[in-house]
């Protein structure tokens, strides 16, 4: 019989309320899945992450929010800077092949930020590891008010 450490006991716990969380519908806690390379290194495809829904958010933080013209698709971002018009959103990998962030629609609104990201849970091997918030953007620093970072070449 395997021994249950407390590092996997807590594993399971948090695995077995995310199905929990998802079917109350209105949890503050949302499960997304990380599609596509535009997070890279921060996140990789087949991540699944854990959503603070109506969180705060600060520049540097990574946050998931609907895309503004195709309103069905939900974006995971790091939110750069808060603009009069809502958060400049960035790709952390701007040559990701098919990435789409603010450099593409522009500043979205606060009403479309569906909340900030507060862990990875999965693959277990990832889960322990801390999602970069260090606040910047291809090298630049982020949240600089008023404009945006650059935007490296593709």
């Amino acid at each position: 019989m395997p021994i249950l450490t407390r590092r996997s006991a807590a594993l399971w716990a948090l695995l077995g309320a995310v199905p929990f969380v998802l079917l109350r519908g209105r949890g503050r806690l949302r499960a997304v899945a990380v599609e596509g390379d535009s997070m890279l290194p921060a996140l990789r495809p087949g991540d699944w992450l854990l959503v603070r829904v109506a969180g705060r958010v600060a520049a540097g933080d990574v946050v998931v929010a609907r895309h503004p013209e195709r309103p069905g698709l939900l974006v995971v971002k790091r939110a750069a800077y808060r603009a009069d018009t809502g958060w400049w959103l960035e790709s952390d990998n701007q040559r990701a092949p098919g990435r789409s962030d603010s450099w593409d629609f522009g500043a979205v609104p606060d009403t479309l930020v569906v909340g900030r990201v507060v862990a990875r849970y999965w693959p277990p091997s990832r889960a322990r590891r801390r999602i970069d918030t260090s606040g910047t953007l291809g090298g630049q620093p982020a949240g600089m008010p008023g404009r945006p970072a650059q935007r490296s070449q593709r």
